[in-house]
């Protein structure tokens, strides 16, 4: 009874205007919504709703919004704290008047306002305020609103609009319980809805499939359609996951790049590496609140200031361990690698006593936050943007390696250390400059991690292995190598996830990656020259 009521009352809005001409109807309007008189503050709201006039949204709101109070006089004031505003012209009034009450509602009075409300955006000039309309009904499921569905498809000429508006008025008819006069309609619903896509729209399907009350062929359309939704669910799915698994091997790859160029020209197995990445998460914080403090204008760009920073605080760090530290270990890799385990225990407590035990916010922008849709995947902006960092990255180290001084030194001392050093080439400036080049990228890879993940102390430690592995995988020294393997294995984890969970994958990972090494023990792109081959 109360949706047939409700119903009537949306026709209603449409015939309002015809029934209640002119100005005085108008003015009954605002007087009909201080009335104690239920029906009369619903015919008040639906001559409101199809007024035209701007003030009747803002009184219908303030009326939601529990705002709206009536005097004894019949006068009609929307107040909010000490300001009062009269409802009919929205002049503010200088004196609040005694005797205020409250505009009270019920049920059907809340139920008539959203429909007035939605009507009224329905018909709103702007396409974008009609779309959002047509969004919220599509969610409310409301069968009272059909008739204000219908009455929009029937003027709306915008194809977006029209076609969210058949797929709200298709959500609407199936919500309610199915009759034998309605199987055409309900099957049109279906059809409309399973085009629609979306996990909405299939849980709105699955109860039609499975209801004993539907029509056969109303519940056989229904079946196929969440049959296609779930194969189409789990194509998306998977693609969203191959996206969060090439930003995670972007991360890998930032992090491996510097173990690569260590491990390739210096024979080093640093495990501090992961504590460089945690030191450049850290760093980020740090510029992110000292430029908050001293140039707030500057906020939004806080992240992109971090980078060179990170870069150079973290290959300075890695000049100064490589000739404090590593330079008196050369040729004794166990050593070398319970030293840098050491020293990765050494600066994870020595971040835990600065800044604490518990996570940091490193807040994300505002221009790389939300998402673009593509189909049934979401493109998050942050994650786009690692993916778009690390290829500059990797083009700009490539650049280094292939056109500077440099490059041609650590290239030279990666194939043939001894035969560089007889042509004149200072090694141990280039380990110490090859280290810390590391380092850097180590610490430009904790500027990425710090808009995807926790920053504490023990960051480090879960990137650490993998970034190992892509090394291993790819081909010790071999950039190209380390993309490839980087994106391999963070794709594979990421999609195999879902299925066999988080440990599984990791565990399927790492014996897919010991088998192929044991075939091909220096990785898919090993590095050739004369001191490696012999």
């Amino acid at each position: 009874m109360l949706e047939m009521r409700s119903a009537c009352l949306v026709v209603a809005l449409w015939l309002g205007a015809v029934l209640l001409p002119g100005a005085c109807a108008y003015a009954d309007a605002f007087s009909g919504l201080g009335s104690a008189r239920p029906d009369e503050m619903l015919g008040a709201i639906s001559t409101l709703a199809v007024s035209g006039d701007p003030q009747a949204g803002t009184v219908l709101r303030a009326l939601g919004e529990r705002h709206l109070f009536a005097a004894p006089d019949g006068g009609l004031y929307i107040r909010q704290g000490e300001t009062c505003v009269d409802a009919r012209t929205g002049q503010p009034v200088a004196t609040v008047p005694d005797g205020l009450k409250p505009v009270r509602l019920n049920n059907r009075i809340r139920t008539a306002l959203a429909g007035a409300q939605a009507s009224m955006a329905l018909l709103a000039p702007q396409a974008e305020t009609r779309l959002k309309a047509a969004d919220a009904l599509y969610a409310r499921h409301d069968p009272a609103m059909v008739p204000t569905l219908e009455h929009a498809l029937s003027v709306e000429k915008d194809a977006a609009v029209r076609t969210r508006l058949m797929q709200a008025r298709a959500a609407t008819i199936l919500a309610q319980p199915a009759q034998q006069d309605t199987q055409d309609q309900r099957l049109e619903a279906v059809r409309s809805l399973a085009a629609v896509g979306g996990l909405e729209a299939r849980g709105i399907l699955a109860g039609v499939a499975q209801s004993d009350a539907e029509a056969p062929q109303v519940r056989h359309a229904a079946q196929a359609a969440v049959s296609s939704m779930d194969w189409h669910l789990r194509a998306w799915s998977v693609a969203q996951n191959a996206f969060y698994g090439l930003s995670y091997g972007s991360v890998l790859l930032l992090a491996a790049t510097g173990l690569a160029i260590t491990f390739g020209v210096m024979g080093v197995i640093n495990m501090a590496h992961g504590e460089m990445m945690m030191i450049g998460a850290y760093v980020t914080w740090m510029v992110q609140q000292a430029i908050r403090v001293s140039v707030p204008a500057l906020e939004p760009v806080a992240i992109l200031v971090a980078i060179p920073v990170a870069f150079v605080v973290c290959g300075g760090m890695g000049v100064l361990i490589e000739r404090g530290l590593i330079r008196f270990l050369y040729g004794r890799p166990l050593e070398t690698l319970l030293a840098t385990w050491g020293l990765s225990l050494i600066l994870q407590q020595a971040v835990r006593s600065i800044f604490g035990p518990t996570n940091i916010a490193v807040q994300t922008p505002a221009w790389l936050s939300g998402s673009v849709a593509v189909g049934g995947m979401d493109i998050t902006l942050n994650r786009l943007a690692i993916l778009v960092f690390a290829a500059l990255v990797l083009g700009g180290l490539m650049l280094v390696l292939r056109r500077t001084p440099l490059g041609l030194q650590m290239r030279a001392v990666t194939q043939n250390r001894r035969m560089a050093a007889l042509m004149g080439i200072r090694t141990p400036r280039v380990d110490a400059l090859a280290f810390g080049l590391g380092a850097g990228l180590a610490g430009l890879a904790g500027v990425a991690v710090s808009q995807i993940d926790n920053v504490s102390p023990n960051l480090g430690q879960s990137y650490i292995i993998d970034s190992f592995m892509v090394v291993v995988f790819g081909g010790v020294g071999n950039l190209w190598g380390t993309l490839a393997a980087a994106m391999a294995l963070g794709m594979g984890g990421k999609v195999l996830e879902p299925a066999i969970g988080a440990v599984s994958a990791k565990i399927a990972i790492l014996v897919l990656v010991i088998l192929y090494i044991q075939r091909h023990p220096r990785g898919m792109f090993p590095v050739r020259g004369r001191g490696v081959e012999s």
